[in-house]
């Protein structure tokens, strides 16, 4: 399917949401319809969004797991203020102004050109390449927090599920929740194939930590190709402990 077929798909798929065209026509919020075939055979009563930006997936998750609550996390003010104008109404979905990692403190953010892209990692030419508009526009000073210090685990609601969408820094993110990493069922999480961000763990070891762990890969989803050569994918895990 190519780029613009998918485009015309999303859009169709949004169009026949209420929730999802209001998000749309409001805040330019573009649902994340592409995960929505995955999350629909999940029950959660708990999501647990790591870079959330404007609240594309939050938007995903609310639709397919409507009495849910749902903490998002994006340092970033402007799409953290979007996501709050979108879920205004909604007492169940909550945004935490602060980045997840193995470092508490303060660090530089590269800010992309597309906000949905930016790291704390540097943005390499790769990923502007394969990606035109991501390239750096500027850095900026956030927050960076263990999950721990924002969620307890007994706020935690089981069956849980943990998403992240962090540009590159999967590994590192990941440290950050550790010590809640118990408390999930599921970890759905998008990882690379070629360093799109500097010193970015690639998806082997990304895997291979979470394997460690007691996380199962289940599933990989919207993989992203240049030509033949794939670059990028969500990973689905399952704690095998949790599993019936």
């Amino acid at each position: 399917m190519t780029l613009f077929i998918q485009r015309i798909v999303k859009l169709a798929n949004i169009l026949r949401s209420s929730l999802y065209f209001s998000a749309l026509q409001q805040e330019c919020v573009a649902a994340g319809t592409e995960h929505e075939s995955l999350l629909r055979t999940l029950s959660c009563s708990h999501v647990v969004d790591i870079g959330a930006n404007a609240g594309q997936f939050a938007l995903v998750s609310r639709r397919c797991f409507p009495d849910a609550r749902i903490d998002s996390f994006e340092p970033l003010a402007e799409p953290a203020d979007r996501y709050e104008r979108v879920f205004k109404h909604d007492g169940h979905a909550f945004m935490h102004r602060v980045a997840i990692g193995a470092i508490e403190g303060r660090a530089d953010i590269h800010v992309s050109g597309r906000d949905d892209s930016s790291s704390l990692l540097p943005i390499t030419r790769e990923q502007s390449d394969l990606f035109p508009g991501t390239e750096e526009s500027h850095t900026q000073t956030i927050r960076v927090s263990h999950l721990q210090a924002e969620l307890k685990d007994e706020d935690i609601l089981s069956p849980a599920l943990l998403k992240l969408d962090v540009q590159g820094y999967e590994l590192e993110t990941l440290r950050g929740c550790e010590a809640l990493l118990s408390c999930f069922r599921y970890i759905y999480c998008e990882c690379s194939f070629v360093e799109l961000y500097g010193g970015q763990a690639l998806a082997h070891e990304v895997i291979a930590f979470l394997q460690q762990r007691g996380f199962e890969l289940r599933g990989v989803y919207n993989m992203t190709y240049n030509n033949s050569q794939a670059i990028q994918a969500d990973f689905f895990f399952a704690h095998s402990s949790l599993l019936e």
